[in-house]
């Protein structure tokens, strides 16, 4: 695509260009602005390029040759001067020449031909930063074949069709609006009560399972993050801190909307001597959080500045991890099939190269979290540096009706916020020690949850999920009354229902019944009177 590009647009500065997890994109400095036609045009001669059977070759030179070569490529001169080592290798195509770390085909014959398409265009910051320029950003898709491309094709449009930003509303469930601020959710009475629903259904699953309900503050001092280590290694994605002059003369500190629950929970532990005796403590919290999420990241509900999340702490013994590793992973896939998901992607992430804590800990910690997944008979992967600091973790992806892949639950351990609040237990022989600490969130954050559970049923929800569940339908002004008492009968038994009596045709209110995907259109008429009965849609 960047050959391509060079031989439409002579002058054309080249930023980066990588494979991502849904096709590819390159950065290009262009002369002038692109337009779909453009796009087209570049396919051609991309089309043109395989056609010649142009030959990649590998070389391997002093970073010094390669910016004489680079000499006219500014950001391909600031990632020469990034790269480690006194060499760099990069390829020749014809007269296209890139960085590149390799291997690849051997020529562009053995791409096929039809079997990618040039997506999008968009804007992008070079190495994403508002203080360097904006380049031209082009998406594209590639496949083994035509029907492979073909086939992803028709799931985009599956999904465009799912898309829970559309759906959001259509079905009347919420929105965002720019006066309030992007990435904060205005829910709607209908998608109130869906929330409610998931929020009820999980506090209930969590305090069968033995968890406690906590609920914390939305602010605290900054003096509180500091100890956490959020001002250090998370700043970036907190709010400004709010300085308030008198608080401040007062207090002596600023305060901070929260970005996460967790020292608070740690706060309700350390509140009262703990005996080995009082262990398991599970804490667990509906809890609102705050993070500054860059706008050009914002996405619906899948990525929001305010949300809450299924948020719960485990503090136990050495011995009593496995146990509760074991618990959660029930726990999360019980919960996860009653909401109707059943194939998931699993990962255990361990321990990355700059870590907190002692090996041994991390040792313990990584086996435990092996134990659990091999106790509950499940595959998974190893990805491998890929846990935080503070701890190794399992990540699991689920699976929507069409296959696409969503990050919801985390199980993580922790040895850093133990250590940093000095908690601690009394153990068996009467001496202080630090519990093991569970980071778990099953849902994750419940605006996300909410969008996948959108997009998994396109809107049409079972009936214990679904906001109303049936519209009761008069045929004629005759029977108003008629419907009013059987929605009266329907709502003393718990149903979640809507008397449709205005002054509209039956076919019209079905037909809207419809759209707004009700379960069930209860249809009554002369006949259902005489009955007392109804007819079921």
């Amino acid at each position: 695509m960047a050959n391509a590009v060079q031989e439409l647009f002579p002058g054309v500065k080249f930023g980066i260009g990588p494979a991502i997890e849904n096709g590819f994109y390159y950065d290009f400095d262009l002369p002038q602005n692109l337009t779909p036609r453009d796009l087209a045009e570049i396919e051609e001669k991309m089309q043109q390029i395989i056609e010649e059977n142009v030959l990649f070759k590998k070389k391997v030179i002093s970073k010094q040759e390669a910016k004489e070569i680079f000499k006219n490529q500014t950001y391909k001169l600031e990632l020469i001067n990034e790269l480690p080592g006194k060499s760099v290798s990069f390829y020749e195509s014809g007269n296209f020449v890139d960085l590149c770390k390799g291997p690849h085909v051997k020529s562009t014959k053995e791409i096929p031909r039809d079997s990618f398409k040039l997506t999008k265009i968009a804007g992008a910051y070079w190495r994403g930063s508002e203080k360097n320029p904006m380049l031209t950003r082009i998406y594209g898709v590639g496949f083994k074949n035509k029907r492979e491309l073909d086939s992803h094709f028709k799931e985009q449009e599956e999904a465009e069709k799912r898309d829970h930003r559309k759906l959001g509303t259509t079905l009347d469930l919420f929105h965002i609006d720019e006066n309030i601020g992007p990435g904060l959710v205005l829910w709607h009475p209908k998608g109130a009560i869906l929330k409610k629903i998931v929020e009820d259904y999980a506090i209930e699953e969590y305090i069968k399972s033995g968890y406690l309900p906590v609920s914390t503050p939305h602010i605290a001092k900054l003096n509180l993050w500091r100890i956490s280590g959020h001002t250090d290694f998370y700043k970036e994605n907190m709010f400004p801190a709010m300085h308030l002059k008198e608080i401040a003369r007062e207090e002596n500190d600023d305060y901070q909307i929260k970005p996460m629950n967790c020292p608070f929970h740690i706060m309700i532990y350390k509140s009262d001597a703990r005996s080995y005796r009082d262990l398991p403590l599970r804490y667990t919290e509906l809890g609102t959080v705050y993070r500054y999420e860059k706008s050009g990241v914002l996405h619906g509900l899948a990525r929001v500045r305010s949300f809450t999340q299924d948020d719960a702490h485990i503090f136990c013994t050495p011995e009593q991890l496995n146990n509760e590793l074991v618990s959660v992973l029930k726990l999360t896939f019980k919960i996860l099939k009653d909401f109707g998901f059943k194939n998931y992607d699993i990962y255990l992430s361990t321990r990355p190269e700059k870590y907190a804590g002692e090996l041994k800990d991390w040792e313990k910690a990584t086996k435990s979290l092996k134990y659990a997944l091999e106790k509950a008979k499940l595959r998974y992967q190893i990805d491998p540096g890929e846990g935080v600091f503070y701890g190794p973790k399992i990540d699991i992806k689920i699976k929507d009706s069409i296959g696409r892949s969503w990050q919801c639950t985390t199980i993580q351990l922790d040895f850093n916020l133990p250590e940093r609040f000095n908690i601690s237990y009394v153990n068996a022989k009467g001496k202080k020690q630090g519990p093991f600490m569970i980071h778990r969130t099953l849902l994750g954050s419940l605006e996300r949850f909410m969008g996948v559970l959108i997009e998994h049923y396109a809107g049409a929800f079972p009936l214990w999920l679904s906001p109303i569940q049936m519209w009761v339908i008069p045929v004629g002004s005759s029977h108003r009354k008629y419907v009013k008492e059987v929605g009266k009968k329907l709502r003393d038994l718990g149903f979640r229902m809507k008397v449709k009596d205005e002054a509209e045709t039956v076919s019209k209110k079905i037909r809207d019944g419809e759209i707004q995907k009700i379960p069930y259109l209860l249809v009554a008429g002369d006949k259902e009177m005489r009955s007392n009965s109804i007819r079921i849609r």
